[in-house]
């Protein structure tokens, strides 16, 4: 976004990246049950850059680049504590296999990793709403 927004956009903007977020984990859990472990992979991705994305509006900060957004939070919420790095290594793990999976030929992920990523994923979701919510 370019344009500079009012409150009641800013609002409405994090709001509906908290719920895309949402939605997006729903998504999911439902590739992962029927096996589309690379989907799940760049949905679990999804699930977490729109999260991010919500915070970074939230606090006015913003972006252009996929890669940008994972900086950003590092900068302004790992950097002075508010979100751990271990929370954190969460969303950088999925930037790289969404990477691979989407552009990598012969990535494939198995169903172990996936289902071990995803509550991992919800983890960071709600401590990001919980970010947003302050």
């Amino acid at each position: 976004m370019k344009e500079a927004l009012d409150q009641e956009s800013i609002n409405g903007l994090v709001a509906y990246r908290v719920e895309r977020s949402k939605e997006t984990m729903s998504e999911a859990k439902l590739m992962i049950d029927e096996g589309y472990l690379n989907g799940a992979i760049n949905r679990l991705y999804y699930a977490c850059y729109y999260i991010v994305t919500a915070l970074l509006i939230k606090n006015g900060i913003s972006t252009q680049t996929h890669a940008g957004t994972k900086q950003m939070l590092g900068l302004h919420f790992v950097v002075n504590g508010k979100l751990s790095p271990k929370i954190s290594n969460t969303y950088a793990t999925l930037f790289e296999k969404r990477h691979s999976s989407d552009y990598d030929d012969f990535a494939y992920y198995d169903k172990d990793t996936v289902e071990k990523l995803y509550p991992q994923v919800d983890e960071f979701i709600h401590t990001i709403e919980n970010l947003i919510s302050l």
